[in-house]
């Protein structure tokens, strides 16, 4: 994450034309979008002050020069969020030793939901539990610890293309989720290494990576083309955990009568009938 401030904050200069906020745009420029100059004119800090928050020499930046910057650049909420945590990281030590667990009290409430696939995330997008109509769907017992992680399954498994028709879409979010809880987990080194090791096998990841995105996906709509089941629209909801603030049970609720409703119950049935 060394540089990562500097980066991302190029990276959001260049979406913006100096005509959009009121700047003549005038003589040859090295860069596209507003130069750094211009983004401490309108933020009203020295160009001074906000190069040394471009090279990560701001440690006890304010918040209301970073809500300046945000404001100049057009950033969104979680970009904003995102702003703070590279501005001023903090390294914390559970991210290097923790051992991720799901309470058990977590896993009879996933048991519980036994008409909607849930699963526990951490931070770095590892799965930590599931129940069984989440295993059906999306095949978590049957694989290594190693691979039950999920921007890994999309980007190095090529099966994932064919699990999800819209891969372009879901890979974007992927990583601009891993990144967002990156910012946030700077000291964690199995999260770098994680980075390094999607950056090394996947070109797709090493381009959506470069694009700084961030997004806390935290509800939507995913469709996926299971083998079984055939084609599902899986609306999902997140809701992080009291007391495991990194983690993040995910669940998919598909509107009760619908087809995908109708499919998923098919689906845990014909597991029952094969497993049991």
């Amino acid at each position: 994450m060394d540089g990562e401030i500097g980066d991302f904050l190029r990276s959001r200069r260049a979406r913006i034309q100096p005509e959009e906020v009121g700047l003549p745009s005038y003589g040859r420029r090295r860069v596209p979008g507003l130069r750094r100059e211009e983004v401490a004119q309108l933020a009203g800090v020295s160009v001074d002050y906000y190069v040394r928050l471009e090279q990560g020499r701001g440690p006890s930046v304010s918040d209301a020069v970073l809500d300046a910057v945000a404001r100049v650049l057009r950033l969104d909420g979680a970009e904003h969020d995102y702003l703070r945590a590279v501005a001023r990281p903090r390294r914390r030590d559970d991210d290097r030793r923790a051992v991720s667990r799901v309470r058990p009290g977590v896993q009879l409430i996933l048991d519980g939901m036994e008409r909607n696939p849930a699963y526990v995330l951490d931070h770095r997008m590892d799965v930590l539990g599931w129940n069984a109509l989440a295993d059906a769907l999306l095949g978590f017992d049957g694989i290594g610890s190693g691979e039950r992680n999920i921007p890994r399954r999309v980007f190095l498994d090529p099966a994932s293309r064919d699990l999800y028709p819209h891969w372009a879409e879901i890979a974007g979010q992927t990583v601009a989720h891993l990144r967002l809880q990156a910012g946030h987990h700077p000291g964690d080194a199995a999260m770098a290494e994680l980075v390094a090791e999607l950056s090394r096998a996947s070109e797709d990841f090493r381009r959506l990576w470069a694009d700084h995105a961030v997004d806390p996906c935290d509800h939507g709509v995913k469709h996926l083309r299971h083998p079984v089941a055939g084609p599902l629209t899986l609306p999902y909801e997140t809701l992080t955990i009291p007391g495991a603030p990194d983690q993040t049970i995910v669940a998919y609720a598909p509107e009760a009568g619908s087809e995908t409703a109708e499919r998923l119950a098919l689906l845990g049935s014909w597991t029952t009938s094969h497993t049991g």
